[in-house]
């Protein structure tokens, strides 16, 4: 499975923005999905996930109410809209993919597949 992550872009406080993670592979509508974020200086965090079948989605409490998850699996992509972005929100944004858990992961350790990452920029 390969994965393409694309969608970010400047934007200032308070505005909106949707990243999209394509995907190569049949199986990819099989894996759970979730989405990850590394800013400058600090280790790759837990944003959200969704599950395989798109019946469970997971937040993270700093984008919880604010950020949604999202997935076509005819179209092999799995999308973050983002609103009410903060300048915090500033990061690389990562889409991964899980092969073998049986249950949505929020752990990175657990996802086998990684996108290139996509850069978000909030501005104050």
């Amino acid at each position: 499975v390969q994965l393409q992550a694309s969608g970010g872009g400047l934007v200032q406080a308070g505005g909106s923005l949707r990243l999209s993670c394509a995907a190569s592979g049949r199986t990819f509508s099989r894996y759970h999905t979730g989405w990850f974020r590394q800013a400058p200086g600090k280790e790759r965090e837990f944003v959200a996930a969704i599950s395989w079948s798109g019946g469970s989605t997971f937040y993270a409490d700093s984008v919880k109410g604010r950020f949604t998850i999202s997935r076509d699996n005819a179209k092999n992509t799995v999308y973050l809209q983002m609103n009410s972005l903060k300048p915090e929100d500033t990061a690389l944004y990562y889409c991964a993919a899980d092969q073998k858990s049986t249950v949505v992961a929020v752990m990175r350790g657990r996802y086998d597949y990684w996108g290139q990452g996509t850069l978000v920029t909030v501005s104050s």
